[in-house]
């Protein structure tokens, strides 16, 4: 696939070599892996991506040993049973960020948790089991039957929980435009998927990972490692 070649000898020459480019470039978690967190940690990750939209990420990771006090270490089963008095009067903890809304979306991703369970056994089985040739798919079930998991945050956790997805971050965005992969909106779901059918042919002729993949693209044009 010439394109990736060109867009990989593009993101060698930024890094100064093969083996420094090589060196920046992370792997995510295999099934087997992914399969040992809790759901629990599911439920943490997605709600400390989440608060870090459109706030300091320094911020948010310096309160997040009193969220984990006030939520219970983001317990699901025992999130479940609160009330959404007591989720009110948890939001205005001076231990946590005060945003009421967005604790709101706690309650709401722990319901969707709860009904994957329902079907699956476990959620960290279902993400893990997900095909990742079809990753947009599970971006868009997070969008839907989840709260604020929409545009880049339920793909941000994902990626941080080390399930294998490429980012749309600016830089990728740069490319993909670059190469006539996208014209549109980025997040309409033609664009989403053209995006993931461009990816699905890169990793066929790499034999990379959606990770690495999407790293070597931000690359090429910037210093994301997204």
């Amino acid at each position: 696939m010439q394109q990736f070649d060109s867009i990989y000898q593009r993101a060698v020459a930024r890094k100064g070599s093969a083996a420094a480019l090589e060196n920046k470039i992370s792997q995510p978690l295999s099934v087997v892996q992914l399969k040992q967190y809790s759901d629990d940690q599911w439920l943490e990750e997605f709600t400390r991506k989440i608060f870090q939209s459109g706030f300091y990420w320094s911020v948010v990771n310096s309160k997040w040993d009193g969220f984990r006090e006030v939520f219970w270490q983001f317990s699901v089963e025992k999130l479940l049973m609160m009330s959404p008095e007591m989720y009110e009067q948890r939001s205005q903890d001076e231990r946590i960020i005060r945003n009421a809304k967005k604790v709101q979306t706690i309650a709401q991703n722990c319901q969707m948790i709860f009904e994957v369970q329902q079907q699956h056994g476990r959620f960290s089985d279902f993400i893990a089991q997900w095909p990742e040739d079809d990753i947009v798919g599970l971006w868009l079930y997070l969008k839907k039957h989840g709260a604020r998991l929409g545009g880049n945050t339920g793909p941000y956790a994902l990626r941080a929980m080390g399930k294998d997805t490429f980012l749309l971050s600016r830089d990728v965005e740069t490319v993909l435009r670059a190469e006539e992969v996208i014209d549109g909106g980025l997040q309409s779901k033609k664009s989403l998927y053209a995006a993931q059918r461009w990816f699905n042919q890169m990793k066929e002729h790499s034999g990379l990972s959606y990770q690495a993949l999407s790293q070597i693209v931000a690359m090429s044009v910037g210093d994301n490692l997204r």
